[in-house]
């Protein structure tokens, strides 16, 4: 009568979600000051002025029909072009507005991708830790997600590891760089040796191998780190990007894919990106937000709320006993549980009203994520708790 696999994926909530909605339960049982909830990466940071300027000038002096309407369903032409420019001049491409086509935020990036390049066998691979979403993304398209452990010492690629996993079969790599959840940037020296390696497996298989770069927290990178822009690395490249964090808009849906001239048959791959929206029904993306990130594209993020927030838990958790990799870009601590069952640690938490998410849900046992795009008085007055939580472990 139905589907049951979409049954199972609409009724059962992430453990994310779940963690989420019990924080709102007990926040009206203790009072909200009372819960502190770091699961759900939802950014705190608010919206940037000039992009709300740029909202309301639009708004009111913008003929309604190009506010309101459809678009082209690559995008607004204006809008695309506006945002290839923003990339050229930071990254030195070289991209016109063809290369890019306007999505609803980055996981309908990532969704039409996989399904413009998925065909019956074919499997994508991603490092642990991960965003856990991948697995319904892949799966959604027919094919199959394939996991490389972790690195946990650094959270760079397992090179020996990731070099196990490649297969025929292998039609595509997922980057997530600053990392959800481990807050890794992956250096330049990772991505060249990535990219190495993938030529050489083209050569092998004889077909193209693509990177999907989901890049959501590009511009939340911290001093000292620079995010390696991909397409400058690898020719068969697919960019997903969200405005989702940078510009502090996860609720309007907003984002684009870059799909560089260098791509193996780029005609091809464009079209077939085309195809995948069409069939997943992304008419346009929203014409609204299509105008206000062209007028703002390129302009700077203020992260110095999530610099703060994220100096203060790492060295508050390190002075508890926990042992954690410093974040180096993204919003997200993700230390080790303090025993084996991360599950359990994140129950024991709960007694001390600190909501965490268990590290198996990213594919990376043993520890646990902190989401930090939070008040920063809520990150100082847990920080007694995560210490409470830490001495339960040691009577």
């Amino acid at each position: 009568m139905i589907s049951q696999k979409m049954y199972e994926l609409g009724t059962k909530k992430s453990t994310i979600r779940t963690i989420f909605e019990f924080g709102r339960k007990r926040a009206a049982e203790v009072g909200e000051e009372n819960v502190f909830d770091f699961s759900l990466g939802n950014p705190n940071v608010p919206t940037p002025e000039y992009v709300r300027d740029a909202a309301v000038d639009i708004l009111l002096h913008v003929e309604p029909s190009a506010v309101n309407g459809y678009t082209v369903a690559p995008g607004n032409p204006q809008v695309r072009e506006a945002i290839a420019k923003s990339i050229n001049d930071r990254f030195g491409t070289h991209f016109a507005g063809k290369n890019l086509f306007m999505t609803c935020g980055a996981a309908a990036a990532i969704t039409i991708s996989f399904k413009a390049l998925a065909e019956p066998g074919d499997e994508f691979m991603v490092v642990a830790p991960f965003f856990p979403e991948y697995q319904c993304f892949v799966e959604s398209v027919g094919a199959k997600l394939v996991v490389v452990p972790a690195q946990t010492e650094d959270f760079q690629i397992n090179f020996d590891a990731f070099e196990a996993c490649l297969t025929p079969h292998t039609k595509g790599v997922i980057v997530n760089s600053p990392n959800n959840p481990s807050g890794a940037i992956y250096s330049e020296e990772t991505i060249e040796r990535l990219a190495d390696l993938l030529r050489r497996k083209e050569e092998e298989y004889g077909h193209s191998i693509f990177i999907i770069a989901d890049e959501p927290y590009r511009e939340i990178a911290y001093e000292g780190y620079t995010v390696p822009y991909v397409p400058n690395y690898y020719k068969d490249t697919l960019v997903c990007y969200s405005y989702s964090k940078s510009f502090s808009l996860p609720g309007e849906r907003i984002g684009y894919i870059v799909v560089p001239d260098e791509v193996a048959d780029f005609g091809k791959v464009y079209g077939a990106i085309a195809g995948a929206a069409r069939v997943l029904t992304h008419v346009n993306a929203p014409s609204l937000w299509q105008l206000v990130v062209g007028r703002c594209a390129g302009k700077p993020s203020d992260i110095s709320t999530y610099v703060k927030n994220g100096q203060l838990l790492y060295n508050g958790l390190i002075e508890a006993g926990f042992t954690c990799v410093k974040p180096q870009g993204a919003f997200y601590l993700f230390p080790k549980a303090l025993e084996e069952d991360d599950y359990a640690f994140c129950e024991r938490a709960k007694q001390f009203d600190l909501l965490l998410v268990p590290g198996t849900d990213f594919g990376c046992p043993g520890y646990f994520r902190a989401a930090y795009c939070i008040k920063t008085e809520t990150i100082e007055r847990s920080l007694p708790k995560f210490k409470e939580l830490a001495a339960s472990y040691q009577k």
